[in-house]
């Protein structure tokens, strides 16, 4: 069983320090949370999405090794870019495979007054433990979350990605329920997630959550496909153009975007909850 839940296997250490499997880093990352950010991009992601453009992430346990402080130190130089609201990202891949590593990292980060950013599909959230209350401990020390829907049909999520969403909805009703600040993020797709039917279902299920500061339509585009050429991977969506200028509209108009403003006045160190108050 050990081999087939990611939760129970051995975390890697060195000199100590949990281990973290990397595999880039962006030194200036301006869409990966608030402000300018230092972007840790992690290895390993179980879920296949069709339109994904880093199929290069997908294996576990490979890539760039490096403790929290490695990394650290090769932040630390751009801290002067800043600013009030920027600092580190953790993205993937899926951060949320290596919690361990996450909650190490941000625990530093804090120390020394860095804003702390989660990106995550939110496919690993479990409320069984131990991974919970790991879980738990690390929101303690984030400051905000980027979350993506990949598709609010839990069937056609499945088709989509490979796996059911259920876990990843109730992943952003406990966000809510907590005041995490998070942004809501969500891939345009002709013929697969540009649907109006599902886009107001969405839009209306956001609306739920109390949490949001922002929410981002990303349109589809065909930037990876290279790799999965180099990869001998068979690119899934083949013949599929990034959506229209009008058909981002629509899905900003269906989703309310523009009713979603927090992240204007938003800054690290409160939630939401505190923010509306």
């Amino acid at each position: 069983m050990k081999a087939d839940n990611p939760y129970l296997a051995p975390v890697p250490t060195k000199d100590g320090q949990v281990v973290g499997y990397v595999h880039s880093l962006e030194t200036f990352g301006a869409v990966d949370g608030p402000g300018i950010r230092f972007v840790a991009f992690m290895q390993g992601c179980n879920m296949r999405c069709k339109f994904c453009h880093n199929p290069d992430t997908w294996k576990t346990r490979v890539g760039l090794k490096m403790t929290s402080d490695e990394l650290l130190e090769k932040a630390l130089p751009y801290r002067a870019f800043w600013g009030e609201d920027g600092g580190i990202t953790l993205s993937g891949g899926e951060i949320l495979l290596q919690p361990e590593f996450a909650l190490e990292l941000f625990k530093k980060c804090k120390a020394q007054g860095i804003s702390t950013c989660l990106d995550t599909c939110g496919q690993p959230f479990t409320r069984r433990e131990p991974w919970f209350s790991l879980f738990n401990e690390l929101l303690e020390v984030t400051d905000i979350l980027l979350v993506d829907i990949k598709h609010i049909d839990s069937d056609e999520h499945k088709r989509l990605t490979g796996y059911p969403n259920e876990n990843i909805l109730d992943l952003c009703e406990y966000l809510s329920e907590l005041g995490k600040p998070v942004w809501i993020r969500h891939v345009l797709i002709p013929g697969l997630t540009d649907n109006d039917k599902y886009l107001q279902q969405l839009g209306e299920y956001i609306k739920t959550l109390k949490n949001v500061e922002k929410v981002e339509v990303l349109p589809y585009h065909t930037m990876g496909v290279h790799k999965y050429k180099e990869m001998g991977i068979r690119y899934r969506l083949e013949g599929v153009e990034p959506p229209t200028a009008e058909r981002v509209e629509n899905a900003e108009k269906l989703l309310h975007v523009a009713d979603y403003q927090g992240y204007l006045t938003w800054h690290p160190g409160i939630n939401t909850k505190q923010q509306k108050l």
